[in-house]
């Protein structure tokens, strides 16, 4: 039981140092998140994996950087509605002229 309890501690602990792990209340979203957020930091700070993936893509290595960097804000698409929130969809007029 002991040794069962001091696990529990110890992924308690990690869960509280690093964010990546997560806790039972992450959600998918924010698992995602934070692992595209990772995988795309890695490659920026590691210059011989962004140069392949430049040279792959057959793009400039600033401009696979500045993407992938770019990417980082929103990496699987804007958060779901949380519940009890209504989603607004805002509505254009077009008009012709």
């Amino acid at each position: 039981m002991a040794d069962k309890l001091r696990t529990q501690q110890e992924l308690e602990r990690l869960q509280a140092k690093y964010i990546g792990t997560g806790h039972p209340d992450t959600t998918s979203w924010e698992w995602k998140t934070n692992i595209h957020r990772d995988t795309n930091a890695s490659i920026v700070g590691h210059p011989p994996l962004l140069s392949y993936l430049a040279l792959a893509q057959n793009e400039p290595v600033a401009k696979v950087r500045a993407r992938l960097i770019r990417q980082m804000l929103q990496p699987v698409g804007p958060p779901p509605p949380r519940e009890g929130e209504e989603l607004v969809v805002s509505t254009r007029q077009v008009t012709d002229s």
